[in-house]
């Protein structure tokens, strides 16, 4: 059966159709082409023509056009619009004109690094000259790598890799930063929160070294379609950036389907579990034979969900090769190898989590089923677009879990097909990113007095601080690293600790391997002492955590179970940054926050029914994050209204509408931020309502809710009076079991003395 036919079958489907909210049907649109820029080297023509393009969409031409500009710019269309030739067409063109020009291309992940480089390879070699491109990444081997610093016309890499071993080793590098013409970033909706923080700082010393070294590179950026893609490449770059929005591409009708899971218990607005249904679903997609990318939002579902998968196609022999998992954690070479798999046709379907989001060529998959809604609409387009990227039909179905803002999206089809209202957000000058990046700036070239650090106010205060803890020193005008160790190897661009702990299947005395890793935050969530951890579709028992040495040791089991652990959370607060009490008396709060978290316990699930087949002891230590959130202090004239059941009822209704609202607005995952209650906070002495960012030092979350708090309130309130539910249900202040008979009506009476 061919997608069309399936479509045709679930449309005629009585008990499909009767959970589907929305069905969307985007037509099949035309190309709009240019004609091949003039100024364009005639041997690129000859080669492009001989691949069957004689013009090109208009966003590649104008993009060639603004390149020969000596322009800045951003390319911001859909995903496989053909954004490779943007950049790739003017930095093959610059180099024939001149042979010691040289280009860096950045790619927030090696997968993405290494697919790119393959097309560009593809491309040299049809034209025949000496363009030498070359991935440097972790995996390059050592004698490669002396090749590629002294002969590297196109070195592609990551941002991990240019802050680790490329910056601070600059001398190696003179001729790439002599000749440097052109920074290509891909995929720069990627780069918000806390990696994005990360990444326009490494541009800076990046920018401050080409300047040192005489050359002056021009920008060439890719995103998919944001609210503020230009906002987030001058945020990056520091530069003043030109949008090409139009997209020129022709595209396949595209299905889209808001799929409900049925309700089991209307009293409770209970729906069937989000993981079973996805798991029909696609099911169905692998009895049609009908390639498949399924999404699913944790490591857990994943792994639950392949080993489903597995199920349904295992040979007499055992052999369920056509389904295979993809997510972080899995070994480099498993990952090389499924991805190849993909192209070459071999895998029906592969479960992943955001990780194949990005725009990595896997083949021609049709269809797409989303396990929950990714958190963000430029996400959902993303992953969406992984299917039918050879410009034919595709199917997307997005099966929605209970959470509030699953509901609220699947009950609000016309939210999110309008234009994407998501903003990213970074703070380049947060205190500890920032202070980071100029000690790494430091080592690799003196500071001197006066001199400024991108658009940093008063570099001199940091340099200065710097200097009186015998970090740096100063002398004769200029401050020198006077430290022995490296400080770029203190600092992960992508979380705030460093650690990384290692996955040892010791099943075979004889033969420990090691088979994955994990970073230090979700250690204590899936990896401690009796956990069962699953990888491609295999239980493992965690027999010992050694988490000191950053270890864990695992053994093969055949349990028809899995673990998941309860996280406990408590706030402090240390700093009030900024105050302000409201024309109704309610305080609001900016400050610094010490938000502690521990694992106390886990729960063993069961396989297929996901009953609750008991608790098990967690002995782990407590961490402790230092972060900055936002609060509202609801006053005695409000609060004391209400009895204590009823006041923690509200406030629950009310931080579960915020949880909706703010990661819509601030385009963020909903795991970004936090918001908390308490009925009496320990500080305060009063009910609070608190809003955080889950970062160290915090990513700019918290100051953008607090300066559009009204907002955020209003947005919540009209989720509120729009749901049809009596009492509360989980499409908006949670359901009555968590908030009680009056939650909905209490909360409701809040937000209004809130926004009065």
């Amino acid at each position: 059966m061919n997608l069309d036919q399936l479509v045709t079958q679930l449309k005629s489907d009585p008990s499909f159709m009767q959970n589907v909210t929305n069905w969307e049907t985007l037509p099949e649109t035309e190309g709009i082409y240019a004609d091949l820029p003039e100024e364009m080297d005639e041997r690129i023509k000859q080669v492009l023509r001989k691949r069957g393009i004689h013009r090109l969409y208009v966003h590649q031409a104008e993009s060639f056009r603004l390149a020969s500009a000596k322009k800045d710019f951003a390319v911001i269309t859909p995903t496989a619009s053909g954004k490779t030739l943007c950049y790739n067409l003017p930095v093959v063109s610059s180099i024939l004109q001149n042979n010691d020009a040289r280009a860096l291309y950045l790619f927030p992940t090696k997968a993405l690094s290494s697919d790119q480089v393959s097309s560009l390879y593809e491309m040299i070699q049809a034209l025949d000259v000496d363009i030498k491109a070359f991935t440097y990444d972790g995996d390059t081997q050592g004698a490669a790598r002396k090749a590629i610093r002294q002969a590297g016309h196109i070195v592609v890499t990551n941002p991990d890799m240019l802050h680790s071993n490329i910056l601070p080793h600059h001398t190696r590098w003179v001729k790439l930063f002599e000749n440097l013409e052109y920074i290509v970033i891909d995929e720069i909706h990627t780069y918000r929160g806390v990696f994005g923080s990360h990444l326009a700082n490494v541009l800076r010393r990046l920018l401050r070294l080409c300047e040192f070294y005489g050359s002056r590179p021009r920008f060439i950026l890719c995103s998919a379609t944001i609210a503020n893609p230009v906002e987030l490449a001058e945020l990056l770059t520091g530069r003043e950036i030109t949008a090409i929005t139009e997209n020129g591409a022709p595209m396949g009708k595209r299905h889209f389907v808001f799929y409900n899971p049925p309700v089991v218990n209307r009293q409770l607005a209970i729906r069937r579990g989000v993981v079973n249904e996805t798991r029909n679903i696609a099911e169905q997609m692998l009895k049609n034979a009908i390639p498949t990318i399924v999404f699913a939002k944790s490591r857990l579902q994943v792994e639950v969900l392949t080993k489903y998968m597995k199920e349904c196609v295992r040979d007499p022999f055992g052999f369920s090769g056509r389904v295979r998992g993809y997510r972080g954690g899995y070994l480099p070479n498993q990952r090389r190898e499924i991805e190849h798999g993909l192209r070459a046709g071999n895998i029906d379907m592969v479960i992943s989590t955001n990780a194949l989001e990005l725009g990595i060529d896997i083949g021609s998959l049709s269809a797409c089923v989303l396990c929950g809604y990714p958190g963000t609409i430029a996400s959902t387009w993303q992953q969406a677009g992984r299917a039918g990227r050879r410009k034919d039909t595709a199917l997307t179905i997005m099966v929605a879990s209970s959470s509030a803002i699953d509901q609220y999206i699947i009950e609000n089809p016309e939210y999110f097909f309008q234009a994407s209202p998501e903003h990213a957000l970074i703070q380049p000058n947060n205190l500890y990113v920032l202070l980071s990046h100029i000690k790494c700036s430091a080592y690799e070239l003196p500071f001197e007095e006066g001199e400024s650090f991108g658009n940093v106010p008063d570099t001199g205060v940091f340099l200065e601080y710097l200097t009186e803890n015998r970090i740096l020193r100063h002398l004769e005008n200029k401050y020198y690293w006077m430290e022995e160790e490296l400080p770029s190897g203190e600092i992960s661009l992508r979380s705030a600790k460093t650690e990384n702990y290692v996955i040892i299947d010791i099943t075979n005395p004889a033969h420990h391997r090691v088979i994955g890793e994990m970073d230090r935050f979700t250690v204590p969530m899936l990896l401690h002492e009796n956990a069962i951890y699953m990888h491609e579709a295999k239980q493992y028992q965690v027999e010992k955590l050694d988490y000191d040495a950053c270890k864990a040791y695992i053994r093969a089991v055949d349990v028809d179970y899995y673990t998941d652990a309860d996280l406990n959370v408590s706030l402090h607060i240390l700093d009030e940054l900024e105050e302000k009490t409201l024309p109704n008396g309610v305080g609001l709060t900016l400050g610094e926050l010490r938000v502690s978290s521990i694992v106390k316990m886990f729960k063993k699930i069961k396989l297929d029914t996901h009953e609750n087949l008991g608790y098990g002891e967690v002995m782990l230590p407590q961490t402790d994050l230092h972060t900055v959130g936002m609060w509202w202090i609801i006053p005695a004239s409000l609060s004391t209204r209400y009895s204590n059941d009823d006041l923690q009822g509200a406030l629950l209704a009310v931080t579960n509408l915020l949880s909706i609202v703010a990661p819509l607005y601030l385009m963020c995952s909903p795991r970004d931020i936090s918001v908390v209650y308490q009925v009496k906070a320990p500080i305060t002495d009063m009910p609070t309502i608190f809003l955080y960012d889950a970062f160290p030092g915090g990513i700019g979350l918290s100051e953008k809710a607090f300066q559009m708090q009204s907002l955020l309130l209003e947005h919540a309130l009209q989720i509120l009076n729009s749901c049809g539910c009596e009492n509360g249900c989980p499409s908006c202040t949670g359901p009555v079991g968590e908030i009680g008979d009056y939650g909905k009506h209490n909360a409701s009476i809040i937000l209004k003395e809130l926004l009065s």
